[in-house]
């Protein structure tokens, strides 16, 4: 579960590094967070359809629903913890004296 995410991450941030290091067109860092940003929305969608899905009796199995509550809650941990490494680089970046 965390390895998907950790993978899909991974190939974002490769295709980065070879459009800096080519200086091919490649995916900017915006799409890359947007893309993100994207995957965890639609996970917690999912979380919250299943939960619906529980609670009105159309759905009988927990297991999944645990599940996809799990992936949500770390792939919004995830992208909370990217957050705070970029405004830490940011603030970072903004001490430096010129």
């Amino acid at each position: 579960m965390v390895d998907s995410v950790k993978g899909a991450l991974s190939a974002q941030i490769d295709s980065l590094g070879k459009a800096a290091a080519g200086g091919e067109q490649g995916t900017g860092f915006s799409q890359v967070l947007k893309e993100s940003i994207d995957k965890v929305n639609s996970l917690h969608n999912e979380a919250d359809k299943a939960i619906e899905g529980l609670s009105t009796g159309q759905v009988n199995n927990i297991h999944d629903t645990m599940i996809a509550i799990e992936k949500a809650n770390l792939s919004f941990n995830l992208m909370v913890q990217v957050r705070n490494k970029l405004v830490q680089a940011y603030e970072e970046i903004m001490r430096t004296q010129v």
